[in-house]
């Protein structure tokens, strides 16, 4: 049994940003959960954000999706894993504050964000990532983080 009280500075969101058909841009700030206390009943939560504004005006809506877990390939759980070790710990995004839609590809149970059209003056699109690790898991201390993928479709 594993008896270490805290897995140290988790972070879950790299930083992305990137140009999509040179028309429109998204960047992110990470979803940082800082200590996770192996020992506490409630659960870890915090925010990130996702920022997108366009060059052009879109005539179409545009949504955000973001990937599965790279670490485990799906959405429900996503998995950090520590920089060193095989422990793996649970984690979600989700698209509310009541952390209940989980923020994906809209397949298996999993939400997109529709930020609408978007015209080539406006100001930057700001979405809030809502981060949620769960109670109760038993992972060694260690830097947990996770790969995800940030994609916009219009």
């Amino acid at each position: 049994m594993k008896t270490l009280v805290k897995a140290a500075a988790i972070v879950i969101f790299s930083l992305l940003a990137w140009e999509a058909h040179a028309a429109c841009n998204v960047s992110t700030t990470s979803v940082n959960f800082g200590n996770y206390d192996v020992f506490l009943v409630t659960p870890l939560d915090s925010t990130g954000t996702v920022t997108v504004w366009c060059d052009e005006n879109l005539n179409q809506d545009l949504i955000i999706v973001i990937g599965p877990s790279g670490n485990s390939g799906g959405f429900q759980p996503r998995k950090m894993r520590p920089s060193s070790g095989s422990d793996l710990l649970d984690y979600n995004l989700y698209t509310n504050s009541f952390r209940t839609a989980v923020w994906g590809n809209g397949t298996a149970g999993t939400s997109t964000v529709n930020v609408g059209k978007i015209k080539k003056n406006d100001p930057p699109t700001s979405v809030t990532i809502f981060g949620r690790v769960p109670p109760g898991q038993n992972v060694s201390v260690g830097t947990y983080s996770d790969t995800l993928v940030v994609t916009i479709t219009w």
